[in-house]
């Protein structure tokens, strides 16, 4: 099959939906599909070889975040031409509703589509005043996807229609095999996330730590991720600086190995988020997880069974939680196993599968006309947001 992968934000800038699109698009390569993805990227932006460059991206404020996208008549232009080389069997977008090259892949594009939404924000004016235009776009969109039940009843309440919720995928044994660092293990917590975006909640977690450090004071904090390090300490006491080690942007691999290591991974996330790919890292390499009992959160950690939930924005919640998961080596244990065993249902080899399936649906239905006698599931074709004609 020839599949055609859209990305709308820059490769430049690595996050969760790049790292899904890029893992999507190799679990596909290694079972032998034709494989093409289309991405912002700098020109200096070292590339894999199935990564098309749509060009440059700007910065945009976006989901409470700062988002690198690419919009603009020559990006439609390299849309088209990117779409006219390849002669997809089926192309999938992420983020169609952005103002990006999903969107601009929707306007362009003829055939088999399917589409992911990973945002879960609220609907805003933005969304409301140009609701008429993105309904035009998604009406040609063949299947959806959301990547969690609240991606999901984002995308209801807002654009109408539905999609079936399929996770982000992991590759759960390159974080369960991976080797602790000696030097990041013994009573340590960790964090991984842009430092300086306050969704990610490292202020929460600062605003803990002098509890944690005062009752466990050799108790250290490893931050891997970009942002000015000088800032994210500023409101800690001098004394207790050292306690914090930044450890810049790591490679896959050092983050894996990071995750192996700690006695505790924390996720103080404040909003924003509508799956939570870290969490499912964390559990992958066997790490015991706290986060905040956002909605998206707790779907991932099964209710509180596979990792513990604190009060979203409660640093004292925070705090109280980490002290009594630190002191208490038995229940990270316990912790540690049952994320290990909840966390293999977001495996490639069953996440992969699943948008495969999704792909052979709507590429079987490209290739007749749907009739009331179709022989495909209706509960599934309802579900991918398939309408008969």
């Amino acid at each position: 099959m020839r599949i055609g992968i859209v990305c709308p934000y820059s490769w430049d800038v690595p996050g969760g939906v790049q790292f899904h699109i890029r893992d999507l698009a190799e679990y596909f390569l290694r079972l032998g599909h034709e494989v093409s993805v289309l991405a912002p990227a700098d020109d200096d932006t070292p590339l894999p070889p199935y990564v098309v460059s749509a060009g440059r991206a700007v910065p945009v404020p976006y989901n409470g975040s700062v988002a690198r996208l690419n919009f603009g008549f020559l990006s439609a232009a390299r849309v088209r031409r990117w779409l006219h080389d390849g002669a997809f069997d089926v192309v999938h977008i992420h983020e169609p509703t952005s103002p990006s090259l999903g969107l601009l892949t929707c306007w362009a594009a003829q055939g088999p589509m399917v589409a992911t939404f990973h945002t879960s924000n609220p609907r805003s004016k933005a969304m409301i005043a140009a609701y008429a235009i993105l309904q035009a776009a998604l009406e040609k969109i063949s299947a959806r996807i959301a990547v969690s039940e609240y991606a999901r009843r984002t995308l209801v309440e807002h654009l109408g229609g539905d999609a079936v919720v399929i996770p982000n995928g992991v590759d759960v044994d390159f974080f369960a095999e991976a080797d602790p660092n000696p030097a990041w293990q013994g009573d340590t917590i960790g964090f991984i996330g842009r430092i300086d975006e306050p969704r990610k909640g490292l202020p929460v977690l600062m605003r803990a730590l002098p509890r944690i450090l005062a009752a466990r004071p050799g108790t250290r904090l490893l931050i891997a991720g970009r942002g000015d390090e000088e800032e994210a300490v500023a409101s800690l006491p001098a004394e207790l600086r050292p306690r914090v080690e930044f450890l810049g942007m790591v490679s896959d691999e050092d983050k894996a190995r990071l995750l192996r290591s700690v006695d505790l991974y924390v996720a103080p996330n404040t909003g924003g988020e509508s799956f939570g790919i870290i969490l499912v890292e964390a559990m992958s390499a066997g790490a015991p997880v706290l986060a905040s009992d956002l909605d998206a959160f707790a779907q991932v950690l099964d209710r509180g069974a596979a990792g513990e939930l604190f009060a979203n924005e409660d640093a004292d919640a925070l705090a109280e939680a980490a002290l009594r998961l630190l002191g208490d080596p038995s229940r990270r244990a316990e912790l540690s196993a049952r994320g290990s065993a909840h966390v293999r249902r977001f495996d490639w080899s069953t996440v992969g599968a699943d948008i495969l399936s999704v792909y052979e649906t709507v590429t079987a239905g490209a290739a007749a006309v749907a009739t009331t006698d179709d022989p495909r599931p209706p509960g599934l074709r309802s579900r991918l947001g398939l309408a008969r004609d």
